[in-house]
């Protein structure tokens, strides 16, 4: 390899006469002679070693033949030239020294990190990486253009730029079902960003949708939302939904969603998504909205009313980082009735039966939480406790001296509850302050014992609904402790079956103690709206853990606890969990009538020996008597993304006994079957089966075949299908 000589293209071929060109002294013959054997010496040398490097350059040629001529370096034949994270290749290209220039010809390609160009002819400057290009077709993944002329500049890292005109423009690669546009000017920006002119935008040769100006991140998605759901049910007839978002601006996307239902009519409603392009994490939400007028047969709700005529629901969701100590969270559900998503959007019902309507700011200092919340009903199909709104400061735990710390909670709000049914009315202005002390006790690595003691202070005025009207004063006492005995031992075994590499058995035997006496004082003027609900699993029993503040039952408990962890070395770093397993039970030295001195027992089990396996249980028995009441197992096998199979069940005692399977199998790339299976054993019946197809077309599209069968009695129809499409990350 070497430099371009510096003064190599300024002599003249000289004539075969005495005089040169200009009419100057021809020179003697020697000196000709030595500067002719000099330059076809370097020459040689040149093309021995196929390269030439310029002087004030890092670029490199090479060619498979190169001829210099007045200060122009003409290359031939697999040209490669190659500079800091550029490389250029073509057929024929020439270098102007003067002008610090390439032209080049002949299947044209450009390489430079992301970026990729073809083209008929380039030009471009090795000092300002500046190009134009014709018969252009670039790309940086996701994007693909092309075009008849370009210009731009290459620059190392990201802020390289390329302007197309007259482009054609495709997200992920061209095809007959890919995004696609045509632009008067396509233009990448520098740091990434890309800009449209004159847009139109569509689907293959469809283009439909007309964008004046289309600006986004190069990393951004085309389209945030394009689906088509088609399908038959029995309660519904057939249907069409439609669902398109586009880019407003960077951080706003707007759209709609359409649905045409044979039984019931036309459904619409606006839909859109915001959030920060530049930090997601800061700012994110999205709203969503339907409206019919339903001629069908509509039933009737959770109250057993008559659904009406006119129905519809919004929803929106909006979370925010104001500043590095302020958050904001909110949630909004308005339903017209009970059922209307659950009719028409069955995939955002079931994750979501119960709708939610809050709204919460949290400031958070050096140690502790103030948060500002709201909830309210503006629903008249369910129950609901709301503040109106409710006031908290919560002082995390912080040292005090002599090894103590000491944790408060405060709150202040107005409570309301309207029974929809039966009963009254339930309010209170409630003002609610704990406090508790406690100093942990640690003996080496293996015990630690926190002794607690607090109190709750409750206020209630303005109460309307308890038993006795008028305003009262609850103060509760806690005293209790927290204690752990930590042992292990480990063993050298190995299977490399099953890849362990050793041993590490973790045994923590637990106990907890809460004395709070007269805790139900004045209960019957207190409203209860935050109240004991149904539920399986241990309550928490810390005075600062309870949720049903209006609630409060006096408690004598000792809970016993024992924590089993198997380990084994991790393939690549720490530690993991071969098997845990965790029991727990409830002495009650005060109880309720009706209430066992020792509670059900509580087990959890769950047995991971291998990535592709996975089992757990969960289950509590009547020590009394022995009798099972609850269990609930689940058994997981896979093979990566290839096949996997789920076994789960629910069982509890005198309510419910079912069992579930879920199965996927990938046939190839493009194609996976799915299946669900759903059997009530005490109804001796399948309540669901749902058997499904997914196929991808191209790297853009994705087709859902689904069919489900139902029984019992339900809204649903006993017969389904659908067709989804949807889009793939575009």
């Amino acid at each position: 390899m070497h430099r371009y000589p510096r003064g190599f293209a300024r002599g003249a071929c000289l004539k075969a006469s005495g005089r040169s060109r200009w009419g100057l002294a021809r020179p003697r013959a020697a000196d000709f002679a030595r500067r002719v054997i000099r330059r076809l010496l370097v020459l040689f040398l040149v093309l021995a070693a196929g390269t030439v490097r310029a002087a004030e350059t890092p670029y490199t040629y090479q060619a498979q033949s190169l001829n210099l001529v007045g200060g122009i370096l003409t290359l031939t034949g697999h040209i490669r030239i190659s500079g800091p994270g550029l490389l250029l290749t073509a057929e024929n290209g020439r270098y102007e020294r003067g002008l610090a220039t390439y032209t080049l010809t002949g299947n044209v390609m450009l390489t430079g990190g992301p970026l990729r160009l073809l083209a008929d002819k380039l030009t471009i400057n090795e000092n300002t990486g500046a190009f134009t290009a014709e018969n252009v077709r670039a790309g940086s993944y996701p994007w693909y253009a092309e075009g008849a002329h370009a210009e731009g500049k290459y620059v190392r890292g990201s802020d390289s730029s390329i302007s197309i005109d007259n482009a054609t423009v495709t997200y992920r690669e061209p095809g007959a079902l890919t995004p696609t546009g045509v632009a008067d000017r396509f233009t990448v920006t520098p740091g990434g960003g890309i800009q449209a002119q004159g847009a139109r935008v569509g689907v293959g040769a469809g283009l439909p949708i007309r964008l004046p100006k289309f600006q986004r991140k190069l990393s951004d998605s085309l389209l945030a939302q394009v689906s088509l759901t088609t399908g038959y049910r029995q309660t519904l007839g057939l249907s069409l939904d439609a669902g398109l978002l586009l880019p407003v601006s960077p951080s706003l996307r707007l759209g709609g969603e359409l649905g045409l239902y044979t039984s019931r009519g036309i459904m619409a409603g606006p839909i859109g998504e915001y959030s920060d392009p530049e930090d997601p994490a800061r700012l994110d939400g999205e709203f969503r909205s339907g409206y019919i007028n339903d001629h069908g047969d509509k039933q009737t709700d959770l109250l057993g009313r008559r659904v009406p005529e006119n129905r519809g629901f919004i929803s929106w969701r909006h979370w925010q980082r104001l500043n590095e100590h302020l958050t904001v969270n909110a949630h909004l559900n308005y339903w017209k009735d009970s059922e209307i998503v659950r009719d028409f959007k069955p995939n955002q019902f079931y994750p979501v039966q119960e709708p939610d309507t809050f709204a919460e700011a949290t400031y958070t200092g050096r140690n502790y939480l103030a948060t500002l919340f709201t909830r309210f009903q503006p629903n008249d199909f369910s129950t609901v406790p709301e503040r109106l709104p409710e006031l908290s400061l919560d002082l995390l735990p912080t040292a005090v001296g002599l090894g103590l710390y000491e944790q408060f909670h405060g709150s202040a709000g107005h409570l309301r509850e309207n029974p929809l049914l039966a009963g009254p009315a339930l309010e209170s202005d409630r003002l609610d302050a704990y406090y508790s002390l406690r100093r942990p006790i640690n003996r080496g690595d293996w015990l630690n014992v926190t002794p607690v003691a607090g109190g709750r202070v409750t206020r209630y005025d303005n109460t309307h609904g308890g038993l006795r009207p008028g305003g009262t004063t609850r103060t509760v006492g806690e005293l209790g402790f927290d204690a752990a005995l930590h042992t292990s031992g480990t063993f050298a075994y190995r299977n490399d079956t099953w890849g362990i590499n050793g041993l590490r058995h973790l045994l923590t035997p637990t106990l907890s103690y809460r004395y709070m006496p007269r805790a139900d004082l004045d209960a019957a003027k207190i409203p209860p709206i935050d109240r004991r609900t149904f539920a399986t699993y241990l309550p928490p029993l810390g005075l600062d853990l309870t949720r049903n503040l209006d609630d409060l039952p006096s408690v004598e408990t000792l809970r016993l606890g024992l924590e089993n962890t198997l380990q084994t070395r991790n393939t690549s770093y720490g530690s993991r969990d071969l098997l845990t397993f965790n029991a727990a039970a409830d002495f009650r030295f005060h109880r309720a009538a009706g209430v066992r001195d020792v509670s059900e027992v509580h087990t959890t089990l769950a047995l991971t020996p291998a990535d592709w396996l996975r089992f757990d249980l969960y289950q509590s028995f009547v020590p009394q008597t022995m009798a099972l009441r609850q269990i609930n197992t689940g058994l997981t096998l896979r093979d990566g993304n290839v096949w996997g199979l789920r076994f789960t069940n629910h069982y509890l005692r005198a309510d419910t006994e079912q069992y579930a399977v879920e199965a996927s199998r990938r046939l190839s790339e493009v194609l996976d079957l799915q299946a669900r299976l759903s059997y009530d054993a005490r109804k001796r019946r399948f309540n669901e089966q749902a058997y499904g197809i997914t196929q991808t077309l191209g790297a853009a599209w994705q087709l859902v075949y689904t069919v489900t069968v139902y029984d019992g009695p339900r809204r649903e129809s006993n017969f389904g299908f659908n067709l989804r499409i949807r889009s793939i990350g575009f």
